[in-house]
């Protein structure tokens, strides 16, 4: 408001959270590291399904990941509450890059006289399992270096730049190794697809190593003065007795579940869509596609308005999107609601992030990260092992129409239970303690 009470509409600043030095360090190691797992996931899923010939197969890929990832989530937001996050990270990615150089030698084809065949795939179960482990970790580490990377007011903004980061390479990650798993031999004879791919990943993932000793060092703001169970009970009874919070990691974990079509995207490419190694790339970014182009006008057009009825039309829209994609049989058509399906995820991913990160207390960013990566950072993995287990009794087509009517049930179970929050403004979401932040140009 200006003196004489007249108001004067603020200029919005698309970039605010780029002007910090150390936000701009994170996004690039996110960007790298995501790039080069999202390659591997997809690679890795066809890879496993020209063996196997299994969607059980498909689906036990994600339980693998998500096993560990949920059942030392809390102790991982412990270890990151009281741990210097830079060193966490390195010892994170160095133990990421070690299991993708096994999958590497394991898929060689120089390999297969030495290792046999029936022990690939166990072996490449194992890796991802060991994944599963360093994610545990990677999550409330990543959450809290993020936290203090920028000021609170900034949190909206930076949100957004740091969920597109994500989506771009999600974008970039399955088309890149879809494209080069199908291509590398017809473009260099002699060279597999699968030991191209994980070249490239190795890459990538050596430099997200390098950009981490561009963050500067996070010393724990949590020093534990009581046992290690009442600290982890401590970041769970906060979570649950906050309705926001546990409502929009609820509303997450469920629609994700049971809408976790993605991991039936080989068996479309292979038997329905009949498009390929090079169609499976192009639908793994057709989502994320949707996704970054609607995160980019996010950053002009917030949805933070009115976030929780915004919340239940973006997973409405993921639901709908879900059901259509199922009952779809022309490609074109099948990758519209692909990339509407990304379009409304990356609102709901928006909103969600805003809100975790107002409502946690610095003391608690690892703890709480460590519960809602146990509800969303997993959720995918679950919902891969929940399409697999239904494709298996249904047929993949039902399964996904079933996954994407659930999820629509959800909405309305989640509405039904959460009017009040519905009109709620940003505003009116009690944040958490200040940052101290300067930016650094």
């Amino acid at each position: 408001m200006t003196e004489d009470g007249d108001s004067k509409p603020q200029k919005v600043d698309s970039f605010a959270a780029l002007r910090y030095k150390d936000f701009r360090s994170y996004i690039g190691m996110r960007f790298c590291f995501t790039f080069a797992y999202q390659m591997q996931a997809v690679v890795i899923g066809f890879y496993i399904y020209q063996i196997t010939k299994s969607v059980f197969a498909l689906g036990l890929v994600g339980l693998c990941e998500a096993i560990p990832a949920i059942g030392i989530a809390l102790y991982g937001g412990y270890i990151a509450d009281k741990s210097e996050k830079r060193k966490m990270l390195l010892i994170i990615f160095a133990m990421v890059i070690l299991t993708s150089l096994v999958m590497f030698t394991v898929t060689l084809d120089s390999m297969h006289g030495i290792i046999h065949k029936d022990w690939i795939v166990p072996i490449i179960f194992a890796m991802i399992f060991c994944n599963g482990i360093a994610r545990a970790f990677y999550g409330p580490a990543t959450f809290t270096v993020y936290a203090h990377s920028i000021p609170k007011e900034v949190y909206p903004n930076g949100s957004t730049w740091s969920s597109s980061s994500w989506q771009v390479a999600s974008i970039v990650g399955p088309a890149a190794g879809g494209l080069i798993y199908g291509y590398a031999g017809k473009i260099v004879p002699g060279l597999s697809g699968i030991t191209a791919t994980f070249s490239v990943i190795i890459f990538f993932l050596l430099i997200s190593l390098v950009l981490v000793f561009f963050l500067r060092k996070y010393p724990p703001v949590f020093v534990p003065k009581e046992s290690i169970w009442k600290s982890l009970s401590e970041g769970i009874h906060f979570v649950f007795h906050n309705k926001m919070m546990i409502g929009a990691m609820s509303l997450d974990l469920f629609s994700v579940f049971f809408g976790g079509a993605v991991a039936l995207l080989p068996v479309f490419a292979n038997e329905i869509l009949k498009v390929g190694a090079e169609g499976l790339g192009i639908m793994r970014a057709t989502a994320s596609l949707g996704a970054v182009l609607t995160m980019l006008v996010m950053t002009r057009f917030s949805p933070m308005g009115k976030p929780w009825r915004n919340l239940l039309i973006a997973v409405t829209g993921f639901g709908l999107s879900i059901i259509c994609f199922g009952l779809s049989r022309s490609f074109y058509l099948s990758l519209f609601f692909i990339f509407t399906e990304g379009a409304f995820d990356s609102i709901s991913v928006i909103i969600r992030g805003t809100i975790m990160q107002l409502l946690t207390p610095d003391h608690m960013r690892g703890r709480v990260s460590a519960v809602n990566q146990m509800f969303i950072g997993s959720s995918n993995e679950i919902g891969a092992f929940e399409s697999g287990t239904a494709a298996r009794l249904l047929g993949t087509v039902p399964a996904v129409i079933f996954g994407g009517s659930m999820t629509m049930l959800i909405v309305g179970i989640t509405y039904l239970k959460t009017k009040k929050l519905i009109p709620l403004s940003l505003n009116q979401i009690q944040p958490s303690a200040e940052v101290e932040v300067k930016p650094v140009v």
